[in-house]
């Protein structure tokens, strides 16, 4: 019995997200995903064009995933402050909870893969940081009206980068070492009590 197109699909980008969680990565080809699956690399092509387009389907998840809560967020949390302490605390939790996923957010598994994957991370990465800078903002407008927004702009850059560090050092551990260990203090000593 077939399983339907968009079953398969997520079938094999779920592999693919598994393949990444490997603590020690190898690359990864079609031939060792379609072994996983127990298809033929044909069958794999069937329901994507290229390797590249099953890490875009990847991006597109990591995208949707992260942005719909974001948004959520936003609407839901009227204190611009706690929207940036509660967007920080989504993108550690998301990598500690997806471990496959956060070698993708960091290009590390996209490293022999087509350029434009890359560019598209990198997308990603400013639009995380425009997400915090606009709640940034608004923390401020709420603090005092009259500030400046390269301050929301670099207090956003520097947010960023923290949460990439704490990314970073999680796939270096070879995921041992939680994004979300020490978050607790960390968010006082990065926003305030």
């Amino acid at each position: 019995m077939s399983r339907p197109a968009g079953e398969r699909r997520q079938q094999i980008l779920e592999a693919l997200a598994q393949m990444l969680e490997a603590p020690q990565p190898e690359k990864i080809t079609t031939a060792a995903l379609a072994q996983r699956l127990a298809v033929s690399e044909a069958a794999l092509y069937r329901h994507f064009a290229s390797k590249a387009q099953m890490y875009e389907g990847l991006i597109a998840f990591i995208e949707e995933a992260l942005f719909s809560r974001i948004n959520r967020i936003v609407s839901e949390e009227p204190d611009g402050l706690a929207q940036v302490r509660a967007i920080l605390t989504l993108l550690l939790a998301f990598a500690e909870k997806n471990p496959g996923m956060t070698r993708v957010l960091l290009g590390e598994a996209l490293v022999h893969e087509h350029e434009r994957l890359l560019a598209r991370v990198t997308q990603l990465h400013e639009r995380l940081e425009a997400s915090l800078r606009q709640s940034l903002r608004i923390a401020a407008s709420q603090a005092e009206p009259a500030a400046a927004p390269e301050l929301s702009a670099a207090r956003a850059n520097l947010l960023m980068s923290f949460v990439l560090g704490r990314w970073h050092q999680f796939v270096r551990s070879g995921f041992r070492r939680a994004p979300t260990e020490h978050w607790r203090l960390q968010s006082v000593l990065l926003l305030g009590g």
